[in-house]
């Protein structure tokens, strides 16, 4: 069973996290440069790190 969040924001924004280096990304608009923003993973990771 999922955790579930109640989250105030200003917009919503869906996508998929992508691999960068030895990290990873979500990208999200230009626009939203210095704004403060929360990342909720909403499904298991398709790929394992060997950490």
């Amino acid at each position: 069973m999922a955790n579930r969040f109640q989250i105030d924001g200003e917009e919503v924004l869906d996508g998929q996290v992508k691999e960068f280096g030895n990290s990873a990304h979500v990208t999200v608009p230009k626009r939203w440069r210095g704004a403060d923003v929360k990342v909720v993973r909403t499904s298991e990771p398709t790929e394992q790190d060997e950490e």
